[in-house]
């Protein structure tokens, strides 16, 4: 059956769309205010570069850990729920960081944070799952992944001035007051498309069409299910190839000012500026590429799973461009290549982040998400404290930016050879329900 025109019915589903990704910007602005506040912390405390490694992978301990089970209770419990308990929670723990006293402080303060927002993506998968049809879902995950990366363009200059003008703690104090106003936008707004009242007839119909996730429990028990994700090659492809993307991604989100700072000596508030350039860059080609390109490419007939998987693969090779900045010690030039990798990072990004509605078995998407997310943030734990202990080591992020690419092409392999085809996957056999 031809796809139903959606000029022809209202657009709702595009307000959720910001909302959600209103949701992630605020999340990871709570991220990111730490490594904009690391130059000053690390003076003022006496705090080295592999202590800094820890206190940036203290938010990914808890938040890898937590994301299976949390993908399985978002399946069981409901987008609503457990949005709202996560944004209030990481509200919270955003402010608790303000009145840390020294690193135990600071890293029990970030392993909160790392509890607070683990179910957040899981959350905001699953939603654009339930409100988007298939044919508009590389736009609708475009735009919150890109809220990710662009939380980096506003977030890190913004939090930057705070710390210079007033303070490393007032960094936090901010992005924890922002993230109080979304908590109090989620409760008004979201609601699941079965139960929002300002919802037509008409949309309803035309998402439903579009192959929108089912909404409701899954058939399997929690651990049925989870048994059988596991057993899955496709789900290895997807959990090894995005990880691998992760750990480009959390060395740049952690890393990038602190290493323009070292390779230049420039002031703080100038490394924001420059750090600023590559997530401006990797904002315009994750909404251009990884939204707008793959859904115009769909809807003109080409085959939906070659167009994903190329666009995929192809972001990741792009990624290893992050080898030509141990070619230069001009921040420029640096940030430059870096841009061009993160470009191509943010292209693949909402692919893979879209993958878990598109290709889990019905009442699965947090399970896939869970998934997934687990082994993006397994390396999100790794590359801080591994960048740590190789600046530490060698004195320069050369080395580091050479393990990430080795990583990336790990990555793209696992996708070439064991994702497969982009589409949804068998239900669990009934056996697996109790």
């Amino acid at each position: 059956m031809p796809p139903i025109p959606d000029h022809t019915v209202p657009r709702r589903r595009w307000g959720i769309g910001v909302l959600l990704g209103s949701g992630i910007l605020v999340s990871f602005l709570d991220r990111i205010n730490l490594s904009a506040a690391a130059p000053q912390l690390q003076r003022e405390l006496g705090i080295g570069p592999v202590e800094m490694g820890f206190l940036f992978s203290a938010f990914y301990w808890p938040y890898a850990a937590l994301q299976i089970p949390l993908g399985l209770s978002v399946d069981r419990l409901g987008v609503t729920r457990i949005g709202r308990w996560g944004a209030l929670l990481w509200t919270a723990a955003s402010a608790v960081t303000s009145l840390a006293g020294g690193f135990a402080g600071i890293f029990a303060a970030r392993a909160l944070l790392g509890i607070a927002e683990a179910p957040s993506l899981p959350v905001v998968s699953k939603a654009t799952g339930y409100w988007f049809p298939r044919r508009e879902r590389a736009r609708a995950t475009a735009m919150f992944d890109a809220a990710a990366k662009f939380s980096s363009v506003i977030g890190v200059p913004m939090v930057a001035f705070v710390v210079v003008r007033f303070g490393w703690r007032w960094g936090f104090v901010t992005t924890s007051a922002i993230s109080f106003v979304y908590f109090v936008a989620f409760c008004l707004l979201y609601r699941d498309p079965s139960a929002d009242r300002g919802l037509s007839r008409a949309e309803h119909e035309y998402i439903l069409s579009g192959g929108a996730a089912a909404e409701g429990q899954p058939a399997a028990s929690a651990a049925g299910m989870l048994g059988f994700l596991l057993r899955q090659p496709k789900i290895w492809g997807l959990a090894i190839g995005f990880g691998a993307y992760g750990y480009s991604f959390y060395l740049f989100l952690n890393w990038l000012p602190e290493y323009l700072v070292s390779m230049s000596g420039m002031s703080v508030i100038r490394s924001a500026g420059y750090a600023a350039i590559p997530w401006a860059f990797a904002t315009a080609t994750d909404l251009l590429v990884g939204g707008w390109l793959v859904d115009a490419l769909i809807a003109r007939g080409a085959d939906e799973s070659r167009v994903r998987k190329s666009v995929l693969v192809a972001g990741m090779l792009v990624g290893l461009a992050v080898v030509g900045a141990t070619r230069t010690a001009n921040p420029a030039w640096a940030t430059l290549w870096i841009s061009v990798s993160l470009g191509g990072l943010a292209a693949a990004a909402p692919v893979g982040w879209s993958l878990p509605s598109l290709i889990a078995p019905k009442g699965g998407v947090g399970s896939v998400g869970g998934i997934m997310n687990f082994a993006v943030n397994s390396t999100g734990i790794a590359a801080p404290v591994v960048t740590g202990l190789i600046v530490k080591l060698t004195h320069s992020f050369t080395d580091a930016f050479l393990v990430a690419a080795a990583i990336l092409l790990l990555g793209a392999l696992a996708f070439v050879f064991l994702l497969g085809r982009v589409e949804v996957m068998a239900d669990p056999p009934s056996g697996a329900a109790g």
